[in-house]
């Protein structure tokens, strides 16, 4: 069975249309707007295994980084469909150069997010740090996930939050990867 989620945005101020692909190659696949959040979805991508396809226009970077938070979590959780068999948790620790970070996620049906970037920067690239932390959070919420993030080390920002995205896109493909038919919670659902 593939795993294919789809969702649209559309208001007065974007236009996003996103599929998702869970068991894919980790193809990144349009824009979001700016450079570093592309250079961001393309690492989540890969380092999932989860196809992204995005068509995005909108009038700010503010609003096209938080709808595509929206718009990406909603396409996933419709992929993941009742969560039957799914490992449902995930976890990982990455480096990259100078940065550690370790990530944790629960698909459990719950949305939180506790991010601990160390960041100094206001801007990383073209992308201000505030849009990428809002990101984060919005896609806890509309995947309805926990998600943990804790840069442990870094003197670099650039490289503390790619190390952050990495560490999520593992944990993510660690927590939606199917490892057998029941759904993962005492409750009978999730």
């Amino acid at each position: 069975m593939i795993r294919i989620g789809e969702h649209e945005r559309k208001t007065t101020e974007v236009n996003i249309s996103v599929t998702t692909e869970l068991d894919g190659e980790g193809v990144f696949e349009g824009s979001s707007g700016t450079a570093f959040m592309d250079h961001m979805l393309n690492t989540l991508a890969k380092h999932s295994g989860i196809d992204i396809k995005v068509r995005a226009k909108g009038d700010l970077k503010h609003h096209l980084i938080e709808d595509l938070a929206i718009v990406i979590g909603k396409a996933i959780l419709s992929a993941l469909g009742d969560k039957r068999g799914i490992a449902r948790f995930g976890y990982a620790y990455v480096p990259m150069d100078d940065a550690l970070a370790r990530a944790v996620v629960d698909l459990g049906g719950r949305a939180y997010s506790r991010l601990e970037l160390g960041v100094k920067s206001e801007v990383i690239e073209d992308t201000k740090v505030e849009d990428i932390k809002h990101f984060l959070e919005t896609f806890s919420q509309s995947l309805q996930c926990n998600i943990h993030i804790r840069v442990l080390y870094g003197s670099n920002d650039h490289h503390r939050i790619e190390a952050a995205i990495k560490a999520l896109a593992l944990a993510l493909k660690n927590s939606v990867k199917r490892v057998g038919a029941g759904v993962p919670s005492t409750k009978g659902e999730i």
